[in-house]
């Protein structure tokens, strides 16, 4: 459950950060969607767009790179360029495009919860943490921040009792939040619960 962003990150739904980020949490890996077609032809042809995506993406990014140097002090290129390498899987480069952003202005729990997934990919847990903390004072109804944050407990640092507690707290904040594959957030705690309890 970490944000993922468009241009207008605030409006994306809760669910899509369960959709994206989930199984790549839980596997201790970035998300990957694997595609498969019938034919060789239509592999073909998507193999052929991608190649294109990638090569517009980059463009994308060498772009934005240069406004940065002529413009160093606009935030919001600096965040752009940083959901860029974020979604590119370039966790050092995005850490450092947000913690620019940062210096440039307050940001929002959006951007501070990108940036703890970040870190936590880099293996920065504590770093990872201090800055799913953050989005949470600022945003204390902020799901994905909790989510994340009950991640790096169990999985990186063996808090267990710690990560539930924070998921818990999810369904205080919306007692219908689910997760990517439709399963409620109480009976993905019970089966975190179970799972605990089996070892």
């Amino acid at each position: 459950m970490a944000t993922h962003h468009s241009k207008q990150k605030n409006q994306t739904p809760v669910v899509t950060y369960f959709i994206i980020f989930i199984f790549g949490f839980l596997t201790g890996v970035g998300f990957t969607v694997y595609k498969t077609s019938g034919t060789a032809s239509t592999t073909i042809a998507a193999s052929s767009q991608q190649s294109d995506h990638d090569e517009e993406t980059h463009q994308t990014i060498l772009k934005l790179e240069a406004e940065v140097t002529t413009d160093p002090d606009n935030f919001q290129t600096w965040r752009q360029l940083g959901n860029l390498y974020f979604d590119h899987n370039l966790p050092e480069k995005a850490i450092d495009a947000y913690t620019k952003t940062l210096e440039l202005h307050t940001g929002d729990a959006n951007l501070l919860t990108d940036l703890g997934v970040m870190y936590r990919r880099t293996k920065q847990y504590e770093k990872a943490m201090e800055s799913f903390e953050k989005a949470i004072q600022m945003d204390p109804t902020h799901e994905p921040a909790r989510f994340n944050k009950g991640i790096v407990l169990l999985y990186d640092l063996d808090k267990p009792g710690e990560a539930i507690a924070s998921w818990e707290e999810i369904l205080r904040i919306n007692p219908q939040a689910r997760t990517g594959n439709g399963e409620s957030i109480g009976d993905f705690i019970k089966n975190i619960k179970a799972q605990a309890a089996a070892k």
